[in-house]
């Protein structure tokens, strides 16, 4: 059962790389190329064997050194491009690979980036079909010229002198029965490996994306410690690996060694008794390394393969994984419509209830609020919302339309969302206002600094001494965050939102930056569908209906009085906040 599965195990590599758009005419050219190169190869040995046979000054023949000559020219030659058609196969396929794996990736879901470290999915897309290029760029090609030239020199050897070739032949089982099981050894370290530089990628990539929490946690021993680790397991796996490749290169020499001695002697003894010529003797030590060097590299393609088929797996696996329902829908316009969340259930984790049988409703231009305590779910109805997740039960509609079946471009487009975290893109101010707008390329200056001072950000971008191409660093770490907040509500009046989401926009600002902040949401309100989260209720006091939702349920709605009057926890709240 274990051989039948390993046997199988190369049908998905297989099948992944018939499924890419292989160059074939680079492939088959370069495949010929190798093929004459080592037929050429062949011939060598033989030129050389009439050239030591008839050696001497006055019988040297021009034609013979020119023809070995032309021969290792040709060689050359044909060799280089080989070598040149084979790499471009090899890139070719990569560039593929990791083109369809990064459509794949940035169309799937959520819940797997929730789930996965982005650093092990990096090390995928770059390290695991790098593997796979190696394999069809590097070593396949060896692999088939190798097995060439093992049976082209096997048969000149047999017709050469089949009793030499008989006794040179003994050394092929017993160099089978050392690289077998080491190949199979190596193959399992290997995949060890791969999966431990995955890990500690993903390790490194966290580490630095967070340098500041780092720091201002003091963790830098902590973090230095578990560095240290990864690498210490990463060296560790290196040594097996290491060990393997010390026990090849020796017994593969001694090998090698004791069969051009067996040879020579034998040889020799030939060439002493007159029934072989030096010349031949030459030729066959030469076709020897012909079929012995291939036979060591043969090793070394198995276990290249086996790591290319782990790698494969594990890409597979990513383009397996289901994408985002809805790319294909319909595309309406979604204002003026009613948004409508109907009994909703939702949960991460199987048997841990998110929200339960959550239901309200957002009239058009109306402001709905979400209080509660931390933890209630509140964030996750926007993400229910924005179709990050879907729901286990209940509907959300607009208007009278389910927001399932509206393409999930037609449906995001009209969305506004300005979170807590005011994400921002590496790159410039300018990038991070049109970023995802399909004509971003047409939107002019005058348009970006409108909505920067509508977004009170003008001043502050105009104060940058490159102002709209000032680089905002990676997640916009060069700006405050009132600065980042304010961006990012430009970006959402430069979006034009049908329906406004807002998460605790000003909850992490200073009092100054809050009060600009507000002042640039309230304008951004004005005219659309709103929904907000708060934790600090005076910013939701004029809400039209106020929503508090207590683990996942809605135990209230209502204006703020209404709520003030009827529903206790919310009346400690207001009291707590507002008096």
């Amino acid at each position: 059962m274990k051989k039948q599965q390993e046997t199988n195990g190369l049908k998905p590599f297989i099948s992944l790389i018939l499924s890419l758009k292989i160059p074939k005419w680079a492939l088959a050219f370069g495949l010929a190329a190798s093929v004459v190169t080592t037929i050429v190869g062949l011939a060598v040995p033989l030129l050389t064997r009439d050239l030591v046979d008839g050696f001497s000054v006055e019988t040297i023949s021009p034609w013979l050194v020119g023809a070995l000559v032309a021969a290792f020219i040709l060689q050359a030659v044909i060799n280089g491009v080989s070598i040149y058609l084979l790499s471009m196969v090899g890139q070719k396929i990569v560039a593929e690979l990791r083109e369809r794996m990064w459509v794949h990736l940035i169309r799937l879901r959520v819940p797997y980036f929730d789930q996965q470290a982005s650093g092990e999915t990096v090390s995928r897309v770059v390290n695991d079909t790098g593997i796979v290029r190696n394999l069809i760029t590097d070593h396949f090609p060896q692999f088939i010229t190798g097995i060439i030239s093992i049976i082209g020199a096997v048969i000149i050897l047999l017709l050469l002198d089949w009793k030499m070739t008989l006794i040179m032949l003994v050394s092929v089982p017993l160099t089978i029965a050392i690289m077998i099981p080491l190949g199979r050894r190596m193959a399992k370290i290997s995949r060890g490996l791969q999966d431990e530089t995955a890990t500690f990628t993903g390790h490194v990539q966290q580490t630095l994306s967070e340098i500041r929490l780092m720091k201002s946690s003091t963790a830098e021993m902590i973090e230095e410690k578990r560095g240290l680790s990864g690498i210490r397991k990463l060296f560790q796996i290196g040594l097996k690996e290491a060990r393997i490749y010390a026990l090849i290169a020796p017994l593969m020499y001694t090998v090698v060694m004791a069969v051009i001695v067996m040879i020579i002697g034998y040889g020799g003894i030939r060439v002493a008794e007159g029934t072989m010529s030096t010349g031949s003797l030459v030729a066959f030590l030469l076709y020897l390394f012909q079929i012995i060097m291939p036979m060591t590299g043969f090793a070394l393609f198995f276990t290249e393969l086996q790591k290319a088929k782990g790698a494969t797996e594990r890409i597979i696996e990513i383009l397996n994984l289901p994408l985002e329902e809805g790319q294909e829908g319909l595309e309406i316009d979604i204002a003026n419509k009613t948004l409508r969340v109907s009994t909703v259930s939702f949960s991460y984790e199987k048997g841990e209830p998110v929200l339960k049988n959550l239901s309200f409703e957002a009239k058009p231009g109306e402001m709905i609020a979400f209080a509660g305590p931390s933890g209630g779910g509140k964030t996750t109805v926007f993400g229910l919302i924005e179709r990050f997740y879907e729901p286990e039960a209940g509907t959300v509609t607009i208007g009278e339309t389910p927001i399932n079946e509206l393409s999930m471009l037609a449906w995001r487009s009209q969305i506004g969302y300005v979170s807590q975290e005011s994400a921002m893109m590496g790159g410039t101010i300018r990038e991070n206002l049109v970023y995802g707008l399909p004509d971003a390329g047409a939107i002019s200056d005058e348009v970006l600094w409108n909505v920067a001072e509508m977004a009170y950000a003008k001043e502050f971008i105009q104060e940058f001494p490159e102002g709209l191409d000032t680089q905002v660093g990676e997640r916009g770490v060069k700006l405050s965050g009132g600065q980042r907040q304010r961006i990012a509500i430009a970006r959402a009046f430069l979006r034009d939102p049908k329906v406004l989401m807002m998460d605790e926009a000003t909850a992490s600002l200073d009092s100054q930056s809050e009060g600009i902040v507000q002042q640039a949401l309230s304008r951004l309100m004005e005219g659309r569908t709103t929904l907000v989260i708060a934790h600090r209720l005076s910013t939701i006091v004029d809400a039209d209906q106020i929503v508090f939702i207590e683990k996942g349920e809605v135990t209230g709605i209502g204006t703020h009085e209404e709520l003030s009057r009827m529903h206790g926890l919310y009346r400690e709240f207001a009291e707590q906040q507002l008096a």
